[in-house]
């Protein structure tokens, strides 16, 4: 069975989902490599982080686009990045 890890969701506080643990660090570390504390939107994340994505993990970046909204809503959860009322929404770090 493969390594579990404990995420949040910013629109449902006090939910707690179990997600594989090597995905979700892969796509947090690609995520908060091209991340500043400028707005970018989710696309621009995802399209950015995907280079930083290990293959075994993610072929051809499968599921990447759920693994990227699991992570940006746990780490807004967490206070680590925030989202903008923009149109369309963008985020930044803290």
């Amino acid at each position: 069975m493969a390594d579990k890890i404990e995420v949040e969701n910013v629109n449902v506080p006090g939910q707690v989902n179990r997600v594989d643990a090597a995905k979700y660090a892969a796509m947090k570390a690609a995520t908060l490599k091209v991340m500043s504390s400028v707005g970018m939107t989710a696309k621009a994340i995802k399209d950015a982080a995907h280079a930083h994505l290990p293959e075994d993990l993610f072929p051809g970046g499968a599921t990447s686009g759920w693994w990227q909204k699991t992570v940006q809503l746990d780490l807004e959860a967490k206070g680590v990045i925030e989202r903008h009322d923009t149109k369309p929404l963008t985020f930044s770090l803290k």
